[in-house]
């Protein structure tokens, strides 16, 4: 059985930790992102950028005690990809079920 309909922006095994992250926190900034997934600052942000880019996360800049704070949450439109993503691999294991 070929897998059809899986989002391409949820291949990486980066991207995928984003958005399961975002999917149950309203919010995460980027060193907790970080620590989450145990990847570098670069592969992050690369990773943050392409789903960004995709419209599937947004996010909130703010000063907390005079320092930059960068927070991530999932759009509307990233949720219902993610959500989409998931249920098309959950079908796609059930029916690798053998009687």
């Amino acid at each position: 059985m070929v897998i059809e309909g899986l989002h391409k922006a949820f291949e990486s095994r980066v991207r995928l930790g984003i958005m399961s992250a975002l999917s149950v926190n309203d919010t995460l900034d980027f060193n907790s992102l970080k620590g989450l997934l145990g990847v570098t600052d670069g592969n992050l942000a690369t990773h943050i950028k392409a789903l960004e880019k995709e419209g599937f996360i947004g996010v909130r800049k703010s000063f907390i005690d005079k320092k930059p704070n960068t927070r991530y949450y999932i759009t509307p439109e990233g949720r219902g990809a993610f959500e989409n993503h998931l249920k098309i691999l959950e079908k796609f294991i059930q029916s690798q079920k053998q009687d």
